[in-house]
């Protein structure tokens, strides 16, 4: 049974985690935080803490789910993984180095997992925008999100712009910068990709990768319609973390795992 510490469980992919947890096989919540609603009931039945280090001490958990800020996230994780507690991070937003900092100082027999992206649609679709970059290299992402989402563009977006980067083979121009009227109208230069962030409230998480060629485009999307979609990859990581060590990024590394 792996004993599982859910971190911001009064938000609302927080709460949706505790929820999934607690119907998964093999798994218990042992403790729910968040300093914001302490004492408030999520899920039916977990009352949640307010100290993360003293929920750690009072409960042994053995991963610590943590959806977030980014303006916390790294303490938390700094406290978790001295604990001896492996870490699946939804939280994005935090810098590469950062993260690789974070994962350098901690145990050695403890796993930092940090994904993007917990829905199986949204890691499909940056793998076929990688493969479709190889042969297609003129591409712009389009990233949309609930006007609530703390950092723009997205981890889901610069995730998908550095895989397009790495997979073609030239980086071509991307026009327009040099004559915007409105400054910012062609969006943000992520890796050589040019990504759009909109955020506006009734959407839950979606982009489309958009690619342009003689005479044709090609169009990924993915949506999320609700943060239900996360849930069977966090669980996913849940279950995986605990059986490696280190820092390991992007669900699709425990996906081959899969039954």
């Amino acid at each position: 049974m792996i004993r599982v510490l859910v971190n911001g469980a009064g938000g609302r992919m927080g709460a949706e985690v505790v929820r999934a947890v607690t119907e998964a096989d093999g798994m218990t919540v042992v403790a729910a935080v968040d300093p914001g609603h302490a004492g408030e009931v999520v899920a039916g039945s977990v009352t949640v803490a307010a100290d993360l280090f003293s929920a750690i001490a009072e409960t042994a958990p053995d991963v610590m789910v943590d959806f977030t800020h980014p303006g916390v996230v790294e303490a938390a994780l700094r406290t978790a993984l001295a604990a001896g507690v492996h870490c699946v991070v939804g939280t994005t937003g935090l810098a590469d180095d950062v993260i690789a900092d974070i994962a350098a100082g901690a145990p050695d027999d403890v796993c930092l997992f940090v994904a993007p992206n917990f829905a199986i649609g949204a890691v499909l679709m940056m793998r076929f925008a990688a493969e479709a970059a190889r042969f297609m290299p003129h591409v712009e992402v389009i990233e949309l999100h609930h006007d609530q989402k703390a950092d723009a563009p997205s981890g889901t977006a610069l995730r998908t712009a550095r895989l397009i980067a790495e997979a073609r083979s030239e980086r071509p121009d991307a026009p327009g910068r040099e004559t915007e009227v409105a400054e910012g109208a062609r969006g943000a230069d992520v890796r050589g990709v040019t990504v759009h962030s909109i955020r506006l409230p009734g959407l839950v998480a979606h982009q489309e990768v958009l690619f342009g060629g003689q005479s044709q485009t090609l169009s990924i999307r993915h949506d999320s319609i609700d943060r239900t979609s996360f849930m069977p990859g966090v669980v996913l990581a849940v279950r995986e973390a605990p059986k490696h060590r280190g820092l390991i990024v992007g669900l699709e590394a425990f996906m081959g795992e899969q039954g």
